[in-house]
């Protein structure tokens, strides 16, 4: 008895650990600073993980599929960049395009998501038909992503200057709010809808899960690994697209630094959430849960006013423990 009674402790632990870790965390914050435990406070944890959230999820179907994607942040940074220098005030003197016209809001959210899918072209193409594994081919791209936006912010007649006053309409868009829910939780829910559709209720995402469980046994069923692996990189892109866009209209100003190491949060949140690196699991919540959790992290060490380097030791750890767990789960399933 006391053996079954064991044996489920350490299965509880192994599964729940991660999550008792965070949540003793946030208790702590709340305790060092009860002012941490506010409605407004985590509004604003919640405005703060939602680009974060959009892109997790793009990362989150790579890594069912035994993948991931290093490039995921440049990418967003990129996007954000080109989409906020579209949309500069028109009554800004030093607007990188002083002859462009306002645009409607659609034109550069379409632009961001083209370049989202050009790299999620490239990765996908790279791991389904090159064989190149997720880890090299992202990491080309990331560095191509970043190079491509020094070189479009870097140049005459401004030179390198960070993209800031922008139309007010992008502004609203992204910074609005309607009964007191900012827009960006708004879209953040929507897409997240759409996603677990994706994931739950069509032929796409039964084969992702196939193939990220059992690529061998996938073929052999019929499924076409390399078209699917195609349109699970391609909806990445997009929504890291999505993303970029928002991202920039939600912190003001963007430069050739947006998005640096932002796909690290979106990997963590994944894995904390329940995304197996040994492909095949991860659910839309659990993405979600992980995202918000991991968010309310980093503010809560900002709130309590945790050394900026103490807070990348702690991230760094975060990481290793989700990753360590989720390791040891796949060992116990064998």
């Amino acid at each position: 008895m006391n053996k079954v009674n064991a044996q489920k402790v350490k299965s509880f632990l192994l599964n729940y650990a991660l999550y008792i870790v965070l949540i003793i965390m946030i208790i702590t914050f709340v305790i060092i600073e009860p002012g941490f435990l506010s409605l407004n406070n985590f509004v604003k944890i919640a405005t703060q993980a939602s680009t974060r959230g959009i892109m997790a999820l793009g990362v989150a179907g790579l890594i069912v599929l035994q993948g991931t994607d290093l490039s995921a942040g440049r990418v967003l940074g990129l996007c954000a960049i080109v989409a906020s220098s579209l949309l500069q005030s028109t009554t800004y003197a030093s607007r990188m395009y002083p002859d462009l016209k306002a645009l409607p809001l659609i034109v550069p959210l379409v632009a961001s998501i083209l370049i989202g899918l050009v790299f999620g072209a490239i990765n996908g193409f790279g791991v389904a038909k090159l064989k190149i594994h997720a880890f090299i081919i992202t990491l080309g791209t990331q560095l191509i992503a970043y190079g491509a936006g020094c070189i479009y912010i870097d140049r005459p007649p401004l030179g390198a200057q960070p993209i800031a006053n922008f139309d007010a309409r992008y502004t609203n868009f992204v910074n609005g709010s309607i009964f007191g829910i900012p827009y960006l939780i708004i879209y953040l829910a929507i897409i997240s809808l759409i996603m677990w559709v994706v994931w739950n209720k069509t032929t796409l995402g039964k084969n992702m899960f196939a193939i990220g469980g059992n690529p061998e046994a996938a073929a052999v069923s019929g499924v076409n690994i390399a078209k699917n692996i195609m349109i699970i990189f391609l909806i990445s892109g997009a929504l890291y697209g999505i993303a970029g866009f928002l991202e920039g209209g939600r912190i003001g100003s963007t430069n050739s630094n947006t998005g640096i190491n932002y796909e690290l949060d979106a990997i963590s949140a994944c894995v904390v959430g329940g995304v197996s690196f040994s492909g095949g699991v991860g659910t839309i919540p659990g993405v979600l849960i992980g995202t918000m959790l991991l968010q309310c992290i980093n503010y809560g060490l900002i709130f309590i006013g945790v050394n900026s380097y103490w807070q990348y030791i702690i991230r760094g750890l975060i990481i290793i423990i989700a990753v360590s767990i989720d390791v040891r789960k796949y060992i116990a399933k064998k």
